[in-house]
């Protein structure tokens, strides 16, 4: 267009202007059409531009109409955009429509770790035949992690337990600490400080400086029992064990004891079980003996005993002690006890 429009084909300008407007479906269209008729070089514009060249009567008219189109289409604009984006809001919502009448996702929920559930288990086992469940310190003096244990200082029984030992001084000098190696030092603290008789469970975390492998940790949770009093016998430990397999692996357990070395107990014996794959017959499980050890056990050495300040002419007690990870392992057919810290939940999921 060339010159200044009249008011006429201002209106005719509108018309077109707003009749393309409709046309357009996508809001990509809306930036070309918005250049055509609203940008600098659009034939509204140029009216606008023009109007300051009119005689004065014709340039309120001509200005007026030419501002009046310009806001409506801007408004339309505005408008056209909003619906169009309206529009493709409501096809993307049909087209990914949920269904929120659906049951969601269950939640997933933790569980107990196997050698919390295993270690809790032989607790309560020990709880309901009169014994009280304790704790005591992982990192332990060598006084009640070995001397008061019957293993003085270059005794060759220190050799069984490899150990993380502690460099720890003092203003009275250096005194030797480690990560205990075993949970038996709690025999010695619970002595000490308690007179008989003593029926006492200890769970707790062990270390070993040894490398791992399938039946072999650095770390292991161990369960120490204790029981001293006057006239307690041998066939009292047999008892209270055999009842303790039984309850663990099945009432139709049988059990063996053979003699072994441990040096805070005298006699000393590890306690079997008849293997429950084959029901004593060998296999795999029980390397074709027909047996399978679970844990340690024997009467409470003298020397123990005189260490807390028990006369061992009146008490006599027994002692015992397994590795809760071995017992979850037997319990479940597990073959590696490296699975218990790898934390895979493929394993955890089973429990």
């Amino acid at each position: 267009m060339s010159g200044v429009a009249s008011a006429p084909e201002i209106e005719e300008i509108k018309v077109r202007a707003l009749r393309e407007l409709d046309a357009i479906e996508q809001v990509g269209g809306l930036d070309e059409w918005r250049v055509t008729f609203l940008g600098r070089r659009s034939e509204l514009t140029q009216v606008l531009r023009g109007v300051s060249s009119l005689p004065p009567d014709d340039r309120r008219s001509v200005g007026g109409a030419a501002n009046r189109a310009k806001g409506l289409l801007e408004q339309s604009l505005a408008e056209r955009e909003q619906a169009l984006n309206e529009a493709g809001l409501s096809t993307a919502l049909d087209s990914e429509a949920i269904d929120v009448t659906l049951p969601g996702w269950p939640a997933s929920s933790g569980g107990l770790h196997p050698t919390t559930r295993t270690l809790r288990e032989i607790c309560e086992i020990f709880a309901s035949m009169g014994f009280q469940v304790m704790e005591g310190p992982e990192v332990e003096w060598d006084r009640y992690n070995f001397e008061m244990l019957n293993i003085p200082k270059h005794h060759p029984a220190r050799d069984m337990f490899n150990s993380f030992w502690i460099d720890y001084t003092d203003e009275d000098g250096e005194h030797p600490m480690v990560l205990r190696t075993h949970t038996s030092p709690m025999q010695a603290r619970v002595m000490e400080k308690t007179r008989p008789p003593v029926r006492v469970v200890v769970p707790g975390k062990s270390f070993r400086y040894e490398a791992t492998d399938p039946t072999h940790e650095w770390h292991f949770f161990q369960i120490e029992g204790l029981a001293v009093d006057k006239g307690i016998t041998f066939a009292d430990m047999k008892g209270t064990l055999f009842e303790l397999a039984r309850r663990l692996f099945g009432q139709e357990r049988q059990i063996r004891f053979r003699c072994d070395y441990f040096p805070f107990v005298e006699p000393g014996v590890d306690m079997s079980i008849d293997c429950f794959a084959c029901n004593g017959n060998g296999c795999r499980i029980c390397g074709r003996t027909g047996w399978i050890e679970i844990m340690g056990a024997g009467m409470v050495h003298p020397n123990v005993l005189e260490a807390v300040g028990y006369d061992s002419s009146i008490y006599t007690g027994f002692a015992c002690g397994m590795g809760v990870e071995r017992i979850a392992m037997l319990k479940h057919g597990i073959e590696d006890i490296r699975l218990f810290y790898s934390n895979d939940l493929r394993f955890l999921r089973q429990f």
